[in-house]
């Protein structure tokens, strides 16, 4: 049987300088893989080659056995592949589950439906009794779960994260991973960045390390952290910095 997500030999370039140098990995149905790297490693480069926001330049990527590169961000989404982004963009002066609505219609066109799947959404990411609030008045956690919400209301079957757990307090991140593990659970396939290691290790099943583009090696978290080139790559950056 084929994997859920098939990355091979994917290279993108901007202005002759390399993004993404020839990746190749695979992501099975329901398994949580870890994508790390430094700084200008390719990660968010990769992601929007997945989500298609970005035409790679040469590879294939195939989703559910069909190849998705350059389909565009729309048709992308409509197969069964949400997003989250780094940086916030939820509506800010719209209500939480105006902003769940949004991506709820594209499954449910018609109103009470899509109303519906919308506050199914908000109890399984723990924003049910928000949903009047105003996206700009949320916690800083509580917009991450808006925006993990608002990909969750388009339904689909793999999921990327970027650096959703990132700058939140301990609890937060403890009930943002114990959510994670609940939409795995659930049957839902997630790929995630994420910096904080400590957060990250024990919770994916594999790990793939990307440094200027390229893949360093893919493996099991306690392998990747005996890497030397991780380590060189990406642990020793960490201690470098302090």
């Amino acid at each position: 049987m084929a994997a859920l997500l098939e990355v091979k030999g994917v290279s993108k370039s901007f202005g002759g300088l390399a993004a993404l140098v020839d990746v190749s990995f695979t992501l099975e149905e329901g398994e949580i893989l870890g994508l790390i790297g430094p700084n200008g490693a390719g990660k968010s480069t990769l992601f929007g080659c997945i989500a298609g926001a970005l035409r790679p330049d040469r590879g294939e990527i195939r989703f559910a056995g069909k190849p998705i590169q350059g389909l565009g961000a729309e048709r992308v989404a409509r197969l069964g592949i949400g997003r989250t982004f780094q940086v916030m963009r939820s509506f800010e002066n719209l209500s939480v589950l105006e902003n769940v609505l949004i991506g709820s219609f594209r499954r449910h066109p018609r109103l009470r439906p899509a109303l519906a799947h919308a506050r199914t959404v908000l109890a399984r990411t723990g924003l049910l009794g928000r949903e009047e609030v105003a996206a700009s008045a949320l916690t800083p956690a509580e917009k991450r779960r808006l925006e993990i919400a608002r990909a969750l209301a388009t339904e689909p079957r793999l999921l990327l994260l970027d650096e959703t757990l990132t700058g939140l307090t301990p609890l937060e991140a403890e009930e943002g991973v114990a959510l994670l593990r609940t939409l795995r659970a659930e049957g839902l396939t997630l790929l995630m960045v994420e910096h904080v290691m400590e957060i990250l290790l024990p919770l994916v099943d594999r790990v793939v390390v990307l440094d200027l583009g390229r893949v360093l090696t893919i493996g099991t978290p306690a392998e990747v952290v005996q890497h030397p080139e991780t380590i060189q790559a990406y642990f020793g950056e960490r201690r470098a910095g302090g």
